[in-house]
């Protein structure tokens, strides 16, 4: 069933970029952050298994390109979710409005 693969597809290469952000010095996640190298390893085998998936349903060219493109929406989300949703660190935002934390 193809639906199936794909999702399979999508599924593994967001679960690769999520992999990669914890595993890189600039995830902003503490829990995340714990993982390190095993996060990057488990990202790259399921960058490889995301695009086995997306050969095996559209061929070689359209399954890389479908999985450059699905990791790359992962990889551009992650950081900017880990934005949106850290505290602002001491000294930044907050106070009277103009940035300067008084």
């Amino acid at each position: 069933m193809p639906s199936l693969t794909v999702f399979a597809a999508c599924l593994a290469a967001l679960l690769s970029a999520a992999g990669l952000y914890a595993g890189s010095r600039h995830c902003r996640w503490p829990s995340w952050r714990r993982l390190g190298r095993a996060g990057t390893w488990a990202g790259l085998g399921l960058a490889a298994v995301s695009l086995a998936l997306w050969i095996a349903v559209l061929g070689a060219g359209a399954g890389s390109c479908a999985m450059l493109g699905t990791w790359m929406l992962g990889m551009m989300a992650l950081p900017y979710m880990a934005a949106l949703s850290a505290a602002p660190a001491d000294g930044q935002g907050g106070g009277n409005g103009n940035g300067g934390g008084g």
